[in-house]
């Protein structure tokens, strides 16, 4: 069965042996257009000698086939066949590639291809194949194998799509026709290139008067003029788009678009009334907010931003207002304090006006506001005030306790007119030595002042009123302490004046000046003169400049430091004040070698020596030399006692209180020179020296017999002989002698190295056991052992 979109086979061949017959073509659908035949060059082997171009066997165009096919037969595709099939069954045609046998199949005979599922173009849009014509006896192909592609045909199965729908848009409120919203946009899965099924036309279902849509483009614009979002703010509008052209039968779909007046400035701000009254107590405090106005701006944001004024007039200096950036309210602050009894009662206008104007709206009128304002002030039972700020008062030191040195005086300003009580505040520094009315307000001394300990007095004083102590008021009170002159003016800083001695008369030699612990009042003056004994014959006299400052000047012509180094100078000080205060100071002047410029050299005590040409360098290395001699005296004469010391004690051979002391470690048993054992192995030595060294004898001391000490005499036994001799020795010193003997007992396991209990004679000791002893006794043994050798007595 053949369909509108069958495609024909054209299928010719020049071969001149005349086998195959080029096959006629079938009819085509009109949506379909021939493929051109390809060439190919074709071996022919056994008909010619040569290489001849001769056209494909077979060749088709491309087929269609029709998408959601719904038939209960399989959907016929097209036809293939070959000019090599005579219709005798020789020719068996194969078909593969994409969908081969699950989607298309075909007669192997005949040719015929047909599909055998419903296709969807929009999934898979067409599919390539591959066809080829084989002998059924020899499984060899009679042709070369081709391509070709089904294409699968749209039809209109898919409505448009908004994909990014739905949408949100704005535009400025009070726009004129025609402007710009937002553009939307269906998408039609269907293919475009093959009828009406992906055309798209827009439309609006709802939305209307307000906006228009370009049915081709899709571009939402306003359809009414000056939309005004105090009236609509919000809109939604529905959106159709429809394929096939928006004819009927065509395919649609929706979206919605919500569209968003935005504001613009075209509203003033407006009073809701023209009058408000406002109550506020008279004891409100400075920068306190007593009210709030509103004016209404239907505009929103930026727009709606009001600025108050208050507008110059009646009591507009005593208030102030601002904006409430929250609410847009205008809060109205008091700038000065109110007084009911002074004034009772305000009225000024207030002007509210928009911060962000559009100039577009100007023809509209003036985008501002003025509401009228009145102000009630309100009676408040007040506290006492004071007539001053602040009291300064003075009072000389020394004043008598109790005198009334000034008053303060408050008032109740109310209309009740309330008595006042006054009472020191006892915080205050000045509460002990001041006093102070309660009923009158007079102030007077509580003790005895001294400006030289306190100048000034800073304290505060309450008033409150009798008829209600709760209300109180405070003011500092300032008492300057006047000066008194009790103190006589003194030198300022302590001065040491030095003088040349090669000085000149009339020479000023230092300037002083004066101070005085009293408050020196404008114009005190202080004068400068000698004392009465000081100014018969002086050497040095002062010059009162008249500027609270004075000179010290010379008289002699010059002066000599061997006659006299120092020289005092009573200056006799007097002030201006009554009385006359004045003291004598004495000022001190050194006497000093200068050079010829007068500039000081020496004032120190070497100056004396330097006449005689010894510098200051020369002196230090004199005092140097003395000190190095009278070192090296002390130290000789230290060695030379050291050394008669050492005298005595310079015996060897005497063991008795020959101590000999080692602050260093020995070697151990390898060390064989630090010293020699041989005095405490040989107790006849010290038999030899038969009298004490370590002192003089006063009296001539009678020999004394000791027996006989033995050789092999144990040490115990010899320290105790020597013990007895001493108790009974007559000469022996009336003091305590300390002797001391030592006694190394057998504990050690290679037994006493002491020569003590050695046999007297070095030929009878065996030192042989030494080898024994291990390593380290080795030294010892090589050398008793070598000395062993080379003893004449051991050859036999």
């Amino acid at each position: 069965m053949l369909t509108r979109n069958s495609l024909c086979l054209f299928l010719w061949i020049l071969f001149d042996g005349g086998l195959l017959t080029p096959l006629q073509p079938q009819p085509q659908p009109q949506q379909t257009s021939a493929a051109e035949p390809k060439e190919n060059v074709i071996h022919l082997s056994g008909r010619r000698s040569h290489f001849q171009r001769v056209k494909r066997g077979w060749v088709w165009n491309q087929f269609f086939v029709l998408e959601e096919y719904m038939g209960s037969e399989p959907q016929y595709v097209g036809k293939l066949h070959s000019d090599l099939d005579k219709g005798e069954g020789t020719v068996k045609y194969t078909l593969s590639g994409d969908g081969a046998g699950t989607v298309f199949t075909i007669d192997e005979t005949t040719g015929d291809i047909h599909a055998i599922r419903s296709l969807d173009r929009e999934e898979k849009p067409f599919y390539t194949l591959r066809a080829q014509a084989v002998d059924i006896e020899t499984r060899k192909p009679l042709e070369p194998e081709s391509e070709f592609i089904i294409k699968v045909q749209d039809i209109n199965d898919n409505e448009p799509k908004f994909l990014d729908g739905p949408y949100v848009a704005s535009v400025p409120e009070m726009s004129p026709v025609g402007a710009y919203v937002l553009q939307v946009k269906a998408t039609d899965a269907d293919d475009p290139t093959y009828g009406n099924s992906a055309r798209v036309v827009y439309s609006i279902l709802q939305g209307q008067p307000y906006f228009s849509i370009d049915p081709k483009t899709g571009v939402i614009r306003t359809a009414l003029p000056n939309m005004d979002r105090e009236v609509k703010e919000q809109y939604q509008v529905l959106i159709q788009a429809k394929d096939m052209g928006g004819q009927l039968g065509g395919l649609a779909g929706t979206t919605i678009v919500n569209i968003t007046l935005t504001d613009v400035n075209d509203n003033p701000p407006r009073f809701p009334k023209s009058i408000f009254h406002l109550k506020v107590p008279e004891s409100s405090p400075i920068g306190s907010a007593i009210g709030r106005i509103r004016a209404v701006d239907p505009d929103f944001g930026k727009n709606a931003e009001i600025e108050y004024n208050i507008v110059p007039g009646d009591g507009g200096n005593l208030f102030d207002i601002v904006t409430d950036e929250d609410t847009q309210e205008g809060i109205i602050k008091l700038k000065k304090p109110l007084d009911f009894e002074t004034k009772k009662a305000y009225t000024f206008k207030v002007e509210a006006s928009n911060l962000h104007l559009d100039h577009r709206f100007h023809s509209a009128g003036p985008f501002k506001d003025t509401a009228t304002v009145k102000i009630s002030v309100l009676d408040v039972d007040e506290p006492p005030v004071f007539s001053k700020p602040l009291y300064t008062m003075e009072v000389y030191e020394d004043t008598p306790v109790g005198t009334i040195i000034g008053a303060v005086t408050a008032q109740d300003l109310d209309v009740g007119n309330s008595a006042v009580r006054y009472f020191i505040d006892w915080k205050s520094d000045g509460d002990s030595y001041f006093t102070i009315d309660g009923t009158e307000g007079t102030i007077a001394t509580n003790e005895l002042l001294d400006r030289e300990s306190t100048a000034q007095y800073n304290f505060s004083i309450i008033a409150s009123k009798v008829s209600n102590p709760l209300l109180t008021s405070k003011v500092n009170i300032l008492i300057n302490v006047l000066d008194v002159n009790e103190f006589p003016p003194e030198i300022s800083v302590p001065y040491e004046t030095a003088v040349c001695e090669n000085a000149k008369p009339g020479q000023i030699i230092q300037i002083v000046s004066a101070a005085d612990r009293d408050l020196s009042p404008a114009g005190q003056q202080f004068s400068f003169r000698l004392s009465p004994e000081a100014a018969i014959k002086p050497n040095f006299t002062v010059h009162d400049f008249r500027n609270n400052t004075a000179g010290i000047e010379t008289r002699r012509n010059g002066y000599s430091r061997r006659q006299q180094e120092l020289y005092f100078l009573p200056v006799v000080i007097e002030d201006s004040s009554y009385p006359v205060q004045s003291s004598t100071n004495t000022m001190t002047i050194r006497v000093c070698r200068c050079d010829s410029d007068g500039t000081i050299l020496s004032c120190n005590v070497e100056a004396i020596f330097l006449p005689v040409g010894l510098s200051t360098g020369a002196l230090i290395a004199i005092l140097l030399c003395i000190v190095i001699l009278l070192a090296i005296v002390v130290l000789y004469v230290a060695l030379r006692r050291q050394r008669k010391k050492d005298t005595l004690m310079t015996s060897k051979e005497d063991i008795r209180d020959n101590v000999i002391h080692y602050d260093d470690e020995g070697g151990g048993e390898e060390d064989t020179q630090a010293f020699d054992i041989g005095a405490l192995r040989n107790p006849k030595v010290i038999e030899e020296n038969k009298i004490r060294r370590d002192i003089k004898p006063d009296s001539l001391c009678f020999p004394r017999q000791r027996p006989h000490v033995e050789d092999n005499t144990d040490i115990r036994d010899f320290i105790h002989q020597r013990l007895q001799e001493n108790d009974a020795d007559p000469a022996a010193p009336p003091y305590d002698s300390l002797a001391t003997y030592a006694y190394e007992g057998n504990g050690s396991v290679a037994e006493s190295l002491s020569s003590i209990d050695s046999l007297t004679t070095e030929a009878d000791q065996d030192y042989d056991y030494l080898t024994d002893w291990g390593p380290r006794f080795k030294v010892l043994a090589d050398m008793f052992g070598e000395e062993e050798s080379h003893n004449p007595d051991n050859v036999t």
